[in-house]
């Protein structure tokens, strides 16, 4: 029987009264708009989507005429709770800059659950989100994945079954950092060198794995000769367990998803040429200002590219962003464009970055709709964090993360009214006993007389 992965989720669907919201236009998340149409919550699920449905007994039903509903919102990049509000040095856990790499460490374990931010994501529509270590290092920890809720402890907020991310940067942040102590990498070519020393010292890893399995079952299939006499020899000894070369290793199977922080077209495909030597896959590439110049090779190679709408220009390797960026990654053959935040402000209107990006692209003539944007912040989104299957658009059988909108979430004006998770109503923009208050803003005065 194989072990219990440790540190496990203890999240739990919490009790619901079923929800039926009638008349609303939908955006499903797959790029489809119905108007006129139902969408009713049960058991922590999304029952149906339709016209004309039953109310079962005892649901809460929601005028939906006017109101837009679509998934709830995923971010795949974010810091919260390990650079957690107030902004002081003691919050400062997101960079263990102590080696260049550090696939050892696991953001989770940084992870403040007391962070306000969260609250304030949530009344932005954001129900899930990856929490990433920072950029600091080459290769900077596991990323974990969480539902957007309160609760006291990290584990309450892990994502069932969603698998890690592995975060490695790209660029001037590794070299910065160390090149300034003098030690490396001080040079792209010394960041490149410290990845491939890192992934060769897996493979070597992951052969004494392997030979000792092998070992293992031999020993094992070869019975005993003589009477009570074991003449089998000892038991093979296994390797030395390193913590983070089972990173790398459960990288180089597939079983974490590496998410890049990297800007430069150049460089992006230096580490698609690194994922092909060492024979893992990046998922997506995160920033990603130059993205659109090899959207196309991006799309052929199936990663994602998370990026802002506009934001560009703050150092060198961000020097050569446009804004049409997002559009042209997602106009490629089978790309996938994702809105991130990398911001604790800047997830709160997710939406908003999103509708940047479209005004951009049809500016440029490529006629996106909201219809085909909101994937940006749902099912493009969940596929990065391999959670596809279970959030991202509002089909039977999914989980019920569920934002009703005043309107169009493609606005200025847009608002995230009700915010579902699960089937569980945990913001609601009128009614205040739904608005959740972190531990650290409890006795600060809410509301200023003039």
């Amino acid at each position: 029987m194989a072990a219990e992965a440790p540190y496990p989720s203890t999240y739990q669907v919490p009790a619901s009264t079923p929800v039926l919201i009638r008349d609303a236009t939908v955006l499903i998340g797959n790029g489809d708009k119905l108007d006129g149409t139902d969408v009713l919550l049960a058991d922590g699920l999304i029952a149906a989507v339709g016209a004309d449905l039953d109310a079962p007994e005892g649901a809460r039903v929601i005028d939906g005429k006017g109101k837009v509903v679509t998934p709830g919102l995923i971010d795949v990049h974010s810091h919260l709770g390990v650079y957690a509000a107030p902004g002081m040095s003691a919050h400062n856990d997101g960079n263990e800059m102590t080696a260049p790499t550090t696939p050892n460490v696991w953001a989770e374990h940084s992870l403040n659950p007391n962070d306000p931010g969260f609250d304030a994501a949530r009344a932005g529509g954001v129900t899930s989100m990856q929490i990433l270590p920072g950029s600091a290092n080459l290769i900077g920890g596991r990323g974990v994945t969480i539902k957007n809720v309160p609760a006291t402890t990290f584990q309450a907020m892990k994502f069932p079954g969603a698998p890690y991310g592995l975060k490695i940067a790209c660029g001037e942040n590794p070299k910065r950092v160390y090149g300034s102590k003098g030690v490396a990498p001080m040079t792209n070519m010394g960041n490149v060198a410290g990845y491939r020393k890192a992934f060769l010292e897996a493979q070597e890893y992951m052969r004494a794995q392997e030979d000792f399995t092998k070992k293992l079952m031999a020993w094992e299939g070869a019975g005993r000769k003589s009477g009570d006499k074991d003449e089998r020899g000892e038991r093979p000894t296994p390797p030395k367990t390193d913590l983070a070369l089972e990173t790398l290793a459960a990288a180089m199977r597939g079983e974490i998803l590496v998410h890049n922080h990297c800007y430069r077209a150049d460089e992006m495909a230096t580490m698609l040429d690194l994922a092909d030597e060492f024979g893992f896959r990046i998922t997506a590439f995160h920033h990603a200002v130059e993205a659109y110049k090899i959207a196309d090779l991006l799309a052929a190679k199936g990663v994602c590219g998370a990026l802002w709408a506009d934001w560009w220009g703050f150092k060198m390797e961000a020097l050569d962003g446009i804004q049409e960026n997002i559009a042209f990654v997602d106009a490629a053959k089978n790309g996938c464009a994702i809105v991130h935040s990398d911001s604790g402000e800047g997830i709160q209107r997710l939406n908003q970055e999103a509708a940047k990006a479209m005004a951009y692209g049809n500016r440029a003539g490529l006629a996106i709709t909201p219809e085909h944007a909101i994937r940006w912040l749902t099912s493009n989104a969940a596929k990065a964090l391999g959670i596809a299957d279970q959030v991202g658009t509002l089909e039977a059988g999914k989980q019920a993360d569920v934002v009703i909108w005043n309107g169009t979430p493609f606005s200025v004006y847009a608002k995230a009214e009700q915010v579902f998770i699960d089937g569980a109503l945990r913001y609601d923009r009128n009614d205040r006993s739904t608005w959740h208050q972190a531990d650290v803003m409890l006795g600060l005065q809410k509301e200023v007389t003039p």
